[in-house]
């Protein structure tokens, strides 16, 4: 039986449910297979610390994050570029090059640059044998890429970044375009009568679903009043997904919609939420949006977090499967020209075509499992 080794990161929760991902479809094909919190594995403390600081300034300091983002896409940032050299360095090399000889596996894998680095120190020294395969869970390369190319493989959402991975300097060769590793429910699909049936809804109206992250960013209430208030021919109804945002979740439940509105906190069954619809207005999360392109929902993008959401909304843009909400343009806007002009969203799903992975966590596992024991 193979062993797979999964080093991940907690800032936010995309790193930790592609690694799940992952986990789940080596466990049904009889294959072994832990995830390391590459530092919460040597210091709680550290990590806990790491994942509440993102989640700060990614939220409430968004000028200082975007700002820190763009200078360290520039190489100017010269404090965070010596504080990943503390957090990569010892001793969280020689704990991570420790656990991997105790573990023994077959393959490590990686979800965030941060633990990439360590394993190109230790791919470099010739502490880790092993082939060694990050994966990128936006549709960018991060700042500090640049430093994981001496592991053997980088797997991207898609072909198109591949001139991206090679300015970092990674090799044609190491780039594998198999896409974002998500659930494989979400290759699957129901008809969309069925699953509104399914969630209590009216199987015949327009259904629109928005979504604000494990965290329920933006302000979702006001959203819901303007999709509420939209001037629609035929039926329509919303479904709103609050995450752990509890003040969102009670404002939501309390507001005296005109049109049908099903309010949840977290949801465990988001692909048949996103079957049961029409298009998704949500924030620009690597996994979400690649889960709904799995799904063919267009998507509206509100509230991108800086740096990386930015730009993986930028990517979307460009490549024809999502419109963004803005100062001039509101979602609500933007969905009623989607609902009323199905060209434009009939126009949007071949593009999306075009760019789905659906089967990305198949054929990401699939090949790590190819790979000789050791690239010595």
């Amino acid at each position: 039986m193979k062993k797979i080794l999964i080093l991940s990161v907690t800032a936010g929760e995309g790193h930790n449910a592609t690694a799940k991902a992952m986990r789940s479809y080596f466990w049904e094909h009889d294959t072994e297979c832990d995830i390391l919190d590459t530092y919460g594995s040597v210091s709680p403390t550290v990590a806990k610390s790491l994942n509440k600081s993102y989640l700060w300034i990614s939220s409430r300091a968004k000028t200082a994050y975007r700002v820190g983002y763009r200078l360290a896409e520039m190489h100017k940032n010269s404090v965070l570029d010596d504080a990943v050299g503390q957090i990569t360095q010892h001793p969280f090399a020689e704990e991570i090059a420790a656990c991997i000889r105790e573990s023994e596996p077959d393959a490590v894998l990686f979800t965030h640059p941060f633990s990439g680095v360590i394993l190109d120190s230790l791919k470099r020294s010739g502490r880790v044998a092993q082939p060694t395969v990050g994966i990128l869970t936006d549709f960018i390369f991060h700042p500090f890429w640049e430093r994981c190319t001496a592991n053997d493989y980088v797997v991207t959402p898609a072909a198109a970044l591949r001139p991206q991975g090679e300015r970092k300097g990674f090799r044609p060769e190491q780039i594998l375009p198999l896409g974002i590793p998500i659930r494989p429910c979400f290759a699957r699909s129901a008809p969309r009568a069925e699953a509104r049936r399914a969630l209590g809804l009216d199987p015949d109206a327009a259904t629109v679903l928005l979504m604000g992250g494990s965290m329920g960013y933006g302000s979702m209430a006001d959203t819901v009043r303007a999709l509420d208030a939209l001037p629609l021919k035929g039926e329509a109804q919303l479904i709103a997904v609050c995450g752990s945002n509890k003040r969102a979740y009670a404002e939501i439940s309390s507001l005296p919609t005109r049109r049908r509105l099903l309010t949840l906190g977290f949801a465990d069954n988001v692909d048949e939420l996103m079957d049961a619809s029409d298009c998704i207005v949500t924030k620009p999360g690597g996994l979400t949006t690649s889960e709904a392109l799995a799904k063919r929902l267009p998507m509206v993008i509100v509230n991108p977090i800086p740096g990386q959401e930015a730009r993986n909304t930028e990517f979307l843009l460009n490549s024809g499967t999502a419109v963004a909400a803005n100062a001039h343009c509101t979602a609500a806007e933007l969905v009623e020209r989607l609902l009323t002009e199905p060209g434009r969203m009939e126009a949007m799903r071949l593009c999306i075509d075009a760019l789905r992975r659906p089967d990305s966590t198949r054929d990401v596992c699939e090949f790590v499992l190819s790979l000789p024991a050791s690239t010595r």
